[in-house]
């Protein structure tokens, strides 16, 4: 179904170029948009005509048209006047509104059928029928983008923002099936590379934030060959977002291929996990360090296990940051600056935050 706004601006541009009022209710007769006020006809009139078999009607000074959909009467448009000339423009405009429906049917079959693309809820066989009935190309390449605003929620300013800013692709999709994200599945040129989807992620978040004024997180699944797969890129643009929300918190651009150890961490069964920092820390949990310990061992991971740079940049002697790392391998007998003991503490902080997320995501 048009919009009334949508109508109302239709009519008034028909006016605008023909000097005809014209206007266009439901098959009740109720006004729906209308480029006049002095209305002779009746609420019944429209009704009856509408009942009738006739495709159009003069009566009282007004001339009345029947538009369909499918066969199915959808508005009775009425054009002020008697003439040939009136009926003329009632019949052009008729074929407008017509038109526009087919138009905003056809819109929102393909975004329904990309919703349930995304969903994984069609059959093989209907994805390739339906997207050659909607014109849609099945061999181009997509990745499926995400868009999660600050509050969480589905801002329809951001909705509205996206699908100006791709309006002019024709083979890229703004969508949502939820409340929380928006969703764009773009078409991807043969030979656009990581760095340029990667920049597409920039170009929707300084967008958001400057037109918008909404502040998002971002991520984006691997390109896919054909339409059936678009699901798989949407299920990674799904994880990376999650697996950035508990390992990458500073990142608002998250992409599937760059999650690194995360990915793997994200996909542990719980108890695993459980048991993996029992055997670690034995002694200590790391809800036990303190803040000084925390940022002495970020800051080393960060800076590549260089105790000079480390030091450097904590302001401290590097007597001071040997001391601190041979204090926590004390504790947890791990010695950071080894590279073994590096990767299994490295790994065992990144697996107690994927535990704290879980729990909070429980309750």
């Amino acid at each position: 179904m048009i919009s009334n706004q949508v109508l109302q601006s239709t009519i008034d541009s028909l006016k605008g170029i023909t000097r005809v009022d014209i206007a266009i209710a439901d098959i009740d007769g109720k006004i729906l948009a209308s480029t006049f006020s002095d209305e002779q006809y009746t609420e019944s009139m429209v009704s009856s005509f509408a009942d009738s078999q006739a495709d159009s009607q003069a009566v009282g000074g007004y001339q009345f048209f029947k538009i369909f959909d499918e066969h199915q009467l959808e508005y009775v448009l009425i054009a002020k006047g008697d003439t040939d000339d009136v009926y003329m423009v009632g019949k052009l405009a008729a074929f407008q509104i017509q038109t526009l429906l087919v138009a905003y049917k056809e819109k929102f079959d393909k975004d329904n059928f990309i919703k349930n693309l995304l969903l994984d809820n069609l059959l093989l066989v209907d994805i390739y029928n339906r997207a050659k009935k909607l014109h849609i190309d099945i061999g181009v390449k997509r990745v499926v983008y995400i868009i999660e605003t600050e509050k969480g929620t589905n801002d329809s300013g951001a909705l509205d923002a996206l699908k100006t800013l791709f309006a002019t692709k024709t083979k890229d999709f703004v969508t949502a099936v939820d409340e929380k994200n928006v969703i764009v599945v773009k078409e991807v040129k043969p030979n656009e590379t990581a760095e340029e989807l990667y920049h597409v992620g920039e170009t929707i978040l300084d967008m958001l934030e400057t037109e918008a004024m909404i502040q998002a997180r971002v991520s984006f699944g691997t390109v896919v060959n054909e339409i059936k797969d678009v699901s798989k890129s949407y299920k990674e643009a799904k994880m990376a977002l999650e697996v950035g929300k508990i390992f990458y918190e500073d990142r608002n651009i998250i992409a599937y291929n760059r999650l690194g150890i995360g990915r793997l961490i994200y996909q542990l069964p719980l108890p695993l996990c459980k048991m993996f920092i029992k055997e670690i820390f034995t002694s200590i949990s790391p809800d036990e360090f303190d803040e000084e310990t925390l940022t002495t061992i970020n800051k080393f991971f960060e800076n590549n296990l260089n105790v000079s740079e480390t030091s450097r940049q904590l302001y401290i002697h590097r007597n001071t940051l040997v001391y601190r790392l041979d204090k926590l391998q004390r504790s947890t007998g791990l010695d950071l600056r080894v590279f073994d003991d590096a990767i299994t503490f490295k790994i065992a902080l990144m697996v107690v935050k994927y535990m704290k997320y879980m729990e909070s995501i429980d309750y």
